[in-house]
């Protein structure tokens, strides 16, 4: 039985762990060549079997194009997964400018700039795939998350665009909502405080925190020929957190 990904190229943000790490893991395993990205310094161990490790800083203005440049030497572009981001925690009157700002570049600027550089590469794909990394919150908020909510809002509104636009050529461009993972994001405040963890594993109906892998799969099926006739969604990969809500 073939792989999913067999002969595919991929890039995966934010890759040096979590979300973006196992992700990368996958897409490797199932037959993908894949540049996995993240900021200088941050990968710690060496890179899997058919996967490529690229230091960049995201938001750096010349990024998209040597992020880009550096995949088109593994071969023809397939796959952008746009998974990099941050969060902050500020009420927003006591918000400044500059926390809002480092939100939004990571969240929705970077991926914005990453997709332009790589659209005209995966236009020519067979099979171009587009997915982005939002959040729950993408539809719902919390205290001091406006920055995050609203940039992960951006990712929505952003992924419907992009796929009205590139589906004439077959791209399909969709973004997944986890919900509580246990990621580098969150795992220094769960390990510090078990009791927070626990109550958000509580809130997810299927009683446990979501893992990496968890996304991996989801992104993965949005990449593979699997999701060839799904564009433009959302999807949830939260443990079903958000019938809670």
């Amino acid at each position: 039985m073939p792989n999913r990904l067999d002969d595919r190229i991929a890039i995966v943000t934010g890759a040096a762990s979590g979300i973006g790490q196992a992700s990368a893991a996958l897409f490797a395993d199932e037959g993908a060549k894949v540049l996995a990205v993240d900021r200088p310094g941050a990968f710690k161990c060496d890179a899997p079997a058919g996967v490529t490790h690229f230091e960049a800083d995201i938001t750096g203005d010349d990024a998209p194009d040597r992020i880009v440049a550096a995949a088109l030497k593994l071969g023809p572009l397939d796959i952008l997964f746009n998974n990099a981001g941050i969060s902050n925690n500020a009420l927003a009157a006591g918000m400044s400018d500059e926390d809002w700002d480092r939100v939004f570049a990571v969240n929705i600027r970077a991926v914005f700039r990453l997709c332009r550089a790589a659209i005209p590469h995966l236009v020519k794909s067979p099979a171009g795939r587009i997915i982005s990394t939002a959040s729950v919150m993408a539809e719902g908020t919390d205290y001091g998350l406006a920055a995050y909510c609203a940039s992960k809002a951006g990712v929505g509104g952003l992924t419907r665009s992009l796929a009205l636009e590139l589906g004439k050529h077959g791209v399909t461009v969709n973004y997944l909502m986890p919900g509580a993972i246990r990621t580098g994001m969150t795992s220094p405040l769960w390990n510090q405080r078990p009791e927070v963890a626990e109550i958000w594993a509580k809130k997810a109906v299927l009683r446990r925190l979501g893992e990496p892998i968890d996304l991996a799969r989801a992104a993965l099926f949005l990449a593979s020929e699997d999701a060839g006739f799904v564009t433009g969604q959302g999807l949830a990969v939260d443990g079903g957190l958000t019938l809670r809500i």
